[in-house]
């Protein structure tokens, strides 16, 4: 069987998805968000190899709690689609089980080359939820406050739209970066036109990360940036939520 580099895992999520979770948490990804909370998950070549066949030895132990609370498992990131055969292998596996498959993406890996649409559109197949990941509506000000424009981060959320996969929306609130009325709107405005959305969430900007910045020896870039208040969190929900979901 396929190993997946992985960085950690959480075995009783309940922010990832619906119901109780098995976070798996791969490792690698190409963002580097200013106010990435485990910018250790960045280096591709770090984490634990671990086989398909170890996590779901471990996962079987949970599918009570999944039975109970109509929760599953979620593969996390770092960017869980830069190992999408290993994501294939392990979500085969998982639904011969019967669990709920969750992907958590920023979509930062996503094209539409040949190769990776093949993998993908079987990935896909086998995936009940894609929480899709959208840090700024602005490409300028995305590649500021992440390194990379989202042109293909857009694309990805059209792609799930074409192909009538279900996501949750998620936007991480960033005070002087993400906050803005202006720019929410957009969003709210391009989210408008995806057909497939369930939900939207609002992730306010924590500092709980910045320790690991300070352990790893890396500049912290948003120092003195504070998390935004409970009114423009609430503003941000307003705008967001103005959309009709599904």
């Amino acid at each position: 069987m396929k190993e997946g580099r992985i960085h950690s895992i959480e075995t009783c999520g309940t922010v990832d998805g619906p119901g109780l979770r098995y976070v798996i948490f791969t490792q690698g990804c190409l963002l580097r968000c200013q106010f990435c909370h485990n910018p250790d998950t960045w280096n591709m070549g770090a984490g634990k190899k671990m086989s398909v066949q170890e996590l779901v030895k471990d996962i079987k132990g949970y599918l009570p709690f999944f039975q109970s609370t109509n929760g599953g498992v979620t593969v996390s990131g770092g960017e869980p689609l830069l190992q999408v055969e290993f994501l294939l292998e392990l979500f085969t596996e998982l639904k011969k089980l019967g669990v709920h498959t969750t992907i958590d993406t920023s979509a930062g890996c996503f094209n539409r080359s040949p190769h990776f649409i093949k993998n993908l559109d079987k990935v896909l197949e086998l995936t009940d939820l894609v929480l899709l990941d959208l840090k700024h509506i602005n490409a300028a000000a995305h590649k500021e406050l992440t390194g990379l424009s989202n042109e293909h981060i857009l694309d990805m959320a059209r792609y799930l739209d074409e192909k009538k996969v279900p996501v949750w929306v998620r936007h991480v609130l960033v005070p002087g970066g993400s906050d803005n009325d202006a720019h929410l709107q957009q969003l709210s405005d391009f989210i408008a036109t995806l057909n497939n959305v369930e939900k939207i969430e609002v992730l306010p900007y924590h500092k709980l990360g910045v320790y690991k910045w300070e352990n790893l020896g890396l500049d912290y870039p948003l120092e003195g940036v504070e998390p935004p208040t409970e009114e423009r969190v609430k503003n941000a929900e307003d705008i967001l939520n103005r959309v009709k979901v599904i």
